[in-house]
């Protein structure tokens, strides 16, 4: 049995309009997207597919499903305009956020707020799977700008990103790319 929305948050028990209302008339609302559905690019080595943009959560927040390969490491970083939280879904990473050091596999969340340097890497010889939650949105635009449309829901060819762009468009989304990881 299927029960309708506004049954299930009894909309005529109340009077005056709710956040998710209000949410609700800023162009957002309801939807959902299978594992493979979404906007995919292929982003500095990995497959990245965007769940959810600004526009579509009232900038709230955005959410990327992120392949990365084996052994990938991404820079050392800082966001100045949001917050970042980690779910790796499948693969063993480590984790570099400010002072700490995070070993996490399958099923582990990281927090990184924003202003802490922070980056990951996929540890082992199998790829990692991570959901990569920006709050408020903005970042999600990020990896659709610097990659490219994805001509398949694969890892893309290995080639070394194109630097003077990747901090160009890095300065644009107040992002400060530091250099290496910690140690490496």
């Amino acid at each position: 049995m299927y029960t309708s929305l506004s049954a299930t948050v009894r909309l005529s028990d109340r009077h005056g309009p709710t956040e998710r209302e209000n949410a609700m008339d800023m162009g957002t609302g309801p939807y959902a997207l299978a594992r493979e559905e979404g906007r995919a690019v292929w982003f500095l080595g990995t497959l990245v597919i965007v769940k959810a943009t600004g526009e579509q959560t009232g900038g709230a927040f955005g959410l990327l499903d992120n392949v990365l390969p084996a052994g990938f490491a991404g820079p050392y970083h800082v966001h100045r305009n949001e917050d970042e939280s980690f779910y790796v879904v499948e693969g063993e990473m480590t984790f570099y956020v400010g002072d700490e050091r995070v070993k996490a596999g399958s099923g582990a969340w990281v927090y990184g707020p924003r202003g802490v340097p922070h980056g990951f890497e996929v540890e082992g010889t199998a790829p990692a799977r991570i959901l990569l939650l920006n709050t408020p949105a903005g970042f999600e635009g990020f990896p659709v700008e610097v990659g490219e449309p994805a001509k398949e829901l694969t890892l893309p060819p290995a080639e070394p990103p194109d630097m003077e762009r990747l901090m160009a468009i890095a300065a644009k989304y107040d992002i400060e790319i530091m250099g290496p990881l910690p140690g490496h």
